[in-house]
């Protein structure tokens, strides 16, 4: 069987229709129907069928693209290799990233790469569920999920944890609970809040505090931009959960305090393709990505970092 013909039938597994596969892979849809037609003439076997308008994958269908899977990867693995020895990890690697993890992490990532290995990059926050649908378009894709959301296990994907990142409560300056130093879920039941798109990570740890409280909170606004958030904040509109990493402060109309009784945090990862995590260049990336993180964790919580040294 003919690879990229295989190839095709793991991106329709993935994509779920011609048309996707078709404007992923530059084709037209009759082009992709055609190679796939031929696939399965040497296949010997129906490996699609109808679906209302659309077509989907016969369980024959289903594990031959999971076996164009392990195809890709074990193709990737072999190129990397030879990259290896050759000591080339070098060509244009595609980063999709939301935005604080961008601004965290990217900038001193593309500093630190050799010439000849360069990063694209495009940001995206989408709701949690469909970060591991980017992987698709994109080598790796910046995630990040909060305690107790959806896992992405199960999804084939390979998932490089980075860091966890406490969450603090954003307040505008002269704001009452500014005078305290620990707040509590409590505190917060009748303040007006700035939250975020529902389904988005954030917006479950509103529903953990409603939980531990019994009271419903007031969402004036949802945004997803954490500086528009933090405006909104200082000009006394409403508070917010904030990434501590990347707030700012008193110069920006904010102060920032801990949250206790509820676990607000989230964790960022790198989710990959495992075809393309075997890329020499991808894994250098990535592998950057791991450190600049680690590198970061140790800087704002320095005790929490040499724990997990022991």
């Amino acid at each position: 069987m003919d690879v990229r013909r295989l190839d095709l039938l793991r991106e329709l597994a993935e994509r779920g229709s011609i048309a996707a596969v078709a404007a992923a892979t530059h084709r037209t849809p009759s082009a992709v129907s055609q190679q796939l037609k031929v696939l399965e003439r040497e296949a010997g076997v129906p490996l699609t069928e109808r679906s209302g308008r659309g077509v989907t994958l016969t369980d024959a269908g289903r594990a031959l693209a999971s076996s164009a899977s392990d195809i890709a990867v074990a193709l990737e693995r072999a190129a990397a290799v030879w990259d290896e020895y050759r000591n080339d990890a070098t060509g244009t690697v595609t980063v999709t990233t939301f935005p604080t993890a961008g601004q965290m992490l990217l900038p001193k990532v593309l500093a630190s790469l050799q010439p000849g290995l360069d990063v694209t990059m495009v940001d995206r926050d989408p709701e949690t569920e469909d970060f591991p649908a980017l992987t698709a378009d994109f080598d790796i894709v910046l995630a990040h999920s909060v305690p107790g959301g959806r896992s992405w296990s199960g999804r084939g994907l390979r998932n490089l944890y980075l860091l966890s990142e406490p969450l603090d409560i954003a307040l505008p300056i002269g704001h009452p609970l500014a005078e305290v130093d620990e707040l509590t879920p409590d505190h917060l039941v009748n303040e007006p809040w700035i939250g975020v798109p529902e389904g988005y990570p954030f917006d479950r740890l509103l529903h953990e505090i409603e939980a531990v409280t019994g009271a419903s909170l007031t969402v004036v606004q949802r945004v997803t931009d954490s500086g528009i958030t933090e405006a909104l904040v200082a000009a006394g509109i409403g508070i917010s959960l904030i990434p501590r990493f990347t707030a700012s402060g008193p110069d920006s109309g904010i102060v920032t305090r801990p949250l206790i009784g509820v676990d607000m945090s989230r964790h960022i990862v790198a989710l990959m393709r495992p075809d393309k995590a075997e890329r020499l260049a991808v894994r250098t990336v990535a592998d950057a990505l791991q450190r600049e993180a680690a590198a970061l964790q140790r800087t704002h919580i320095p005790r929490a970092a040499e724990v997990e040294g022991v």
